[in-house]
C-alpha cells in the first residue's frame, strides 16, 4: 500500500509517503500560509496530492479539533481563519478520488509513539505536547478516546491555578498558561528582562538565576500531570515537543512526580516521545491504512 501522509500545523505543511512497511520516505514541507484560510490550505493538500501517482490512501494529521468520522474540523482557534467546519475528508476525496482519513494533530503523534515509539506495547497512556500551548490525546484500553464532541485531551486548557493567569481559550488559570515552552519563555523574561528562546533558556542552565526559573516551571508540569495520573491512572506519559529532549526535563518529572503521587498511582512513569516530527505522519498513515 502506497500511502500519501500530511502533518498541517500552523507554521508548515509536512507530507511524505508511506508504504506498507510504515517507513517514511520523500519528506518534504512548505508554508502553510495559515492567514490564507482553512479552505486554501485544503486546495494546497490537494495541489501537493496531484503531484504524486499510484497513491492508495491519504493520512492527513491537521491542528483544531477533529471529528475523525466525518473527517471534519469541529473547532479551530483564529490562527487558521475559516477552519472551523471545513470538511477535509469529503473535500480531499472529491478531488483527488482517494480514500482520505483525518485525525487530529496530537491524536496522529499519540498513535505514532503507540505503534512505533515511546508507547508500544502500552494499552493504557496518555500523550501531552508541550510548545506554544499544551496538546494532549488519551490512550484507553489500546485505543483513542475521543469524548463526545471529539475534543477529548484538551489538557492545556485543564484548570491547575484557579483565578489564575489569562489563557488564550478566554479562560484563566489553565495549565499551559503555566507549564508551556512559551509559559517557561515568559518567565524568564519576567524574571531576567531578557527575551530567550528555549535553547538559549537551557544553554544558560548553570546560571542560578534561569535555574530557579526551570525548577519552578517543573513544578508546574508536575502539578497538571498529577491530576491526570489521579484520573486516568495511566501506566505511562508520552511528553513530546522540542523542549522535552532535554533531560534534565523528564529526570526531574519522574522524580517529582513519584514523591508526591499516592503508593497506588506509582506504576506510571513519563518519557519523551520517540518519534520527534514523524510521530504525526506515522499515526494518519496508521489510520488511512486502516480505512
Amino acid at each position: 500500500m502506497k500511502i500519501l501522509v500530511f502533518d498541517i500545523g500552523g507554521t508548515e505543511i509536512k507530507y511524505a509517503l508511506c508504504d506498507g512497511n510504515f517507513t517514511l520516505t520523500e519528506k518534504k514541507s512548505v508554508p502553510t500560509n495559515a492567514h490564507e484560510g482553512g479552505k486554501r490550505i485544503v486546495e494546497r493538500v490537494v495541489e501537493i496530492a496531484k503531484t504524486f501517482d499510484g497513491i492508495d490512501r491519504i493520512g492527513i494529521s491537521t491542528a483544531g479539533q477533529v471529528d475523525s468520522e466525518k473527517g471534519m474540523i469541529v473547532y479551530a482557534t483564529d490562527s487558521i481563519p475559516g477552519y472551523t467546519g471545513t470538511q477535509i475528508k469529503s473535500i480531499v476525496e472529491a478531488e483527488t478520488g482517494i480514500p482520505c482519513a483525518v485525525e487530529n494533530d496530537v491524536n496522529s503523534a499519540a498513535l505514532g509513539e503507540a505503534y512505533f515509539g515511546a508507547a508500544k506495547g502500552e494499552k493504557n497512556f496518555i500523550c501531552l505536547t508541550y510548545g506554544t500551548g499544551i496538546g494532549g490525546a488519551i490512550f484507553l484500553d489500546g485505543k483513542l478516546f475521543k469524548g463526545c464532541g471529539c475534543s477529548a485531551g484538551e489538557f492545556g486548557h485543564f484548570v491547575t491555578h484557579a483565578g489564575g493567569k489569562p489563557c488564550t481559550c478566554g479562560g484563566s488559570g489553565c495549565y499551559e498558561a503555566y507549564a508551556s515552552s512559551s509559559a517557561l519563555v515568559r518567565a524568564v523574561t519576567e524574571k531576567t528582562g531578557r527575551s530567550l528562546n528555549g535553547r538559549e533558556i537551557f544553554a544558560e542552565f548553570d546560571n542560578p538565576e534561569i535555574r530557579s526559573v526551570i525548577d519552578g516551571w517543573i513544578d508546574e508540569i508536575v502539578v497538571g500531570l498529577k491530576g491526570l495520573v489521579y484520573i486516568f491512572n495511566p501506566s505511562l506519559i508520552v511528553a513530546g515537543g522540542g523542549i522535552m529532549n532535554e533531560k534534565y526535563i523528564t529526570d526531574e518529572v519522574n522524580k517529582r512526580l513519584q514523591t508526591q503521587l499516592m503508593q497506588s498511582f506509582r506504576c506510571v512513569r513519563v518519557e519523551k516521545a520517540l518519534m520527534g516530527n514523524d510521530a504525526n505522519l506515522l499515526g494518519a498513515a496508521y489510520i488511512a491504512s486502516n480505512i
